[in-house]
């Protein structure tokens, strides 16, 4: 029997070392088997070659979600992956007009799931679910710097204990970036 979900931890949008190399939210190919697990144990298979990328955002998130103990549906804002002309290698944020032709899926997700809370990861993310009709809780992105108030922000949501090794920066096996860009899909 499948766990009921009732929170959406949603972002802004996808990156290129995460999201676009997976398909799934906030997570990264190293925690693909985390995300799988949390699914119910669906099978989540790389689509990539090369040596696994990490990104950092995924692995404190994922850090954050195993101390948790319940499930959580990851979504975005945009749920693709906006990137620089010719280079998606590259990361941006997405456009008013790309996020009003993709806002249907996010009202059509939220509409489904019917979550009690929704928590939205970074400013922007935030800013644009300001407008709804369920209580969005905001806490800072983890990236740039954010992690300590990332941490802190999900605390006192979720009631967490503290845990030494979750204020540090976790340890990952980045790769190359130029071998990384070379083995995306």
């Amino acid at each position: 029997m499948a766990a009921h979900v009732d929170t959406i931890w949603i972002a802004r949008d996808l990156g290129y070392r995460g999201g676009r190399r997976t398909g799934v939210p906030l997570t990264d190919e190293v925690h693909l088997g985390q995300a799988a697990a949390l699914m119910g144990g669906i099978a989540l298979d790389r689509a990539t070659r090369g040596p696994a990328v990490a990104e950092r955002t995924a692995a404190i998130v994922w850090s954050v979600l195993s101390r948790i103990g319940e499930p959580a549906v990851l979504w975005n804002i945009f749920p693709l992956h906006p990137h620089e002309p010719d280079d998606p290698f590259s990361n941006r944020c997405h456009t008013r007009a790309e996020r009003e032709v993709t806002w249907p899926l996010l009202i059509a997700l939220i509409a489904m799931i019917k979550p009690r809370r929704i928590v939205a990861i970074g400013r922007d993310a935030g800013m644009a679910l300001g407008d709804l009709d369920v209580t969005v809780e905001v806490v800072r992105h983890p990236s740039y710097g954010g992690q300590a108030e990332f941490i802190s922000g999900l605390k006192s949501i979720y009631g967490f204990a503290d845990k030494d090794e979750t204020q540090r920066a976790p340890e990952l096996p980045f790769t190359n970036i130029h071998a990384a860009r070379g083995a995306a899909a």
